[in-house]
């Protein structure tokens, strides 16, 4: 291969860790199915890292010191994200020992009707969404026992993990209490309220499509027998401790929540509480699940650190609800932690190499008009959504990227953000190894290629904002001579 004495990659050879990285994920998917995750597929991503480190040494003349700078830099960077997950882990497992997860399960069986079930799910985890400013949190509390409730009434798992995960992205994506809404308006200088009020010229639209398909699939969903129903009660309320008391804990997290408590002092928090709720209510869960080594009160503790960091197994009387009450604590988050690392390795590669910066050369090409400048945000925000695997980075990476190109073409910062937002924040739990989709599918226990053909908000999105940009609908041009004003301020 040809040397490039000024360490620019040339397009194709930027091109070859990622067909490295497709054409593996291929045969690891085909081996090992839903479980390439939890292994191949971290295998998958440190392959393609080094197949890009040794293309940039080789050919590129790039020093391995600056590669590993820049994966150092890549992995740093998602510390705060680590820690999140660990947290949601303990949440999860906390909250399920405490009988706080059970308790929402039997009061919403009695209340959501199974004909509009799945609307009804989107449209809570949209509320609750917009109310809390985080996609993360939703799914894993309320997310987490509408699962239950939609199995109950003989919901497929990736029908409502798609309802649950579109409407907890709708909120995500227009709450000014959203880290990613914060950040796409920030990165691109726009106001943060004309940036949401300019989303809903294409967010509503989506959102109104995707509950009306979830209405009609839910018509025609036979449910599963009132028999059926009143089993999944009967076992929840002979397992466990049923109380109105228990949903203090969902309470105090939403008011943590709306008073921009961080993310990590309200996860931790929540956790803390539902482990002390634990402890009131649900003494035999403990006691099962510290197993028959412990007995008394150090049996319960034993039980509450169990079900923060480690497995835990309830014998309910049902095959299916057990796995629904079944958890994976901290522990189970380490596949997610160790499936990120190794993402963020070959983002760092790529960046570090100039890969990544000789493919958005190539892809400005194609921005000579409104549908094109739109398409191409549209398509570069998905495309670092998979190579980068993090929503932020890309997020950063896009706006940064096409910030002057929107400026100097006399195009609104408010149409560069609103397309980020809706191709980039919406599609990042689509991808199987990026942070948002590796976490949902674990809260879920629904793998991403699964559950991304039901998730209609997050397909709709992308392809409501490009066609907006067809019609050439509220888009508007600032003058050459305003531009140019902008720029030189």
């Amino acid at each position: 291969m040809k040397n490039y004495p000024d360490g620019k990659p040339s397009l194709l050879l930027s091109l070859l860790p990622l067909a490295t990285l497709v054409a593996l994920l291929f045969v690891s998917i085909r081996m090992f199915g839903s479980d390439a995750l939890a292994g191949s597929s971290q295998i998958v991503l440190l392959m393609s890292t080094a197949v890009c480190s040794l293309i940039a040494m080789l050919c590129c003349k790039t020093r391995w010191k600056t590669i590993e700078a820049g994966i150092t830099a890549n992995v740093t960077g998602i510390a705060p994200a680590i820690f999140i997950l660990l947290l949601i882990g303990a949440l999860s497992g906390s909250w399920m020992a405490s009988g706080i997860v059970p308790t929402l399960i039997y009061y919403g069986m009695k209340l959501i009707h199974s004909s509009v079930f799945l609307a009804s799910s989107c449209l809570i985890c949209a509320v609750v969404s917009v109310i809390t400013g985080s996609s993360w949190t939703t799914v894993a509390t309320i997310g987490v026992a509408l699962m239950g409730i939609g199995q109950a009434h003989g919901y497929q798992s990736p029908w409502i993990a798609g309802a649950i995960i579109s409407g907890s992205y709708f909120g995500d994506k227009v709450s000014p209490l959203s880290d990613t809404t914060v950040l796409a308006a920030s990165v691109t200088g726009t106001p943060l309220f004309t940036h949401i009020r300019y989303m809903l010229f294409t967010t509503v639209p989506s959102i109104t499509i995707t509950l009306l398909i979830f209405l009609v699939a839910g018509f025609f969903h036979t449910p599963a027998s009132p028999h059926t129903a009143g089993e999944y009660a009967a076992a929840l309320q002979a397992t466990f401790h049923i109380s109105p008391w228990l949903l203090l804990a969902p309470l105090t997290v939403g008011i943590l929540i709306a008073r921009k408590t961080p993310a990590l002092i309200t996860l931790f928090a929540g956790a803390a509480l539902a482990a002390l709720l634990a402890l009131i209510f649900q003494p035999r869960i403990l006691h099962e699940i510290a197993g028959d080594d412990a007995s008394g009160a150090a049996a319960m503790f034993r039980g509450v650190f169990i079900s923060l960091f480690g497995s835990t197994a309830v014998e309910t009387g049902s095959e299916s609800l057990n796995d629904l009450v079944s958890t994976g604590g901290m522990g189970g988050m380490m596949n997610t932690i160790w499936l990120i690392l190794c993402a963020m390795s070959f983002g760092g590669a790529m960046t570090a190499s100039g890969m990544l910066q000789s493919i958005i050369g190539s892809i400005i090409r194609f921005m000579k008009s409104t549908f094109g400048m739109v398409a191409s945000t549209a398509a570069s925000g998905i495309f670092f959504n998979i190579v980068t695997a993090d929503q932020y980075m890309s997020i950063l990476i896009t706006g940064n990227m096409f910030k002057d190109t929107y400026l100097g073409k006399g195009y609104e910062n408010r149409l560069l953000s609103r397309t980020i937002e809706d191709a980039v924040t919406v599609t990042s739990p689509l991808i199987p190894w990026n942070t948002c989709g590796m976490t949902q599918s674990h809260v879920l226990k629904v793998d991403a290629f699964v559950y991304f053909p039901f998730c209609f908000f997050n397909l709709i999105s992308p392809f409501m904002t490009v066609l907006m940009a067809a019609v050439g609908f509220r888009i508007h041009r600032s003058k050459p001579e305003q531009a140019e004003g902008i720029k030189s301020e």
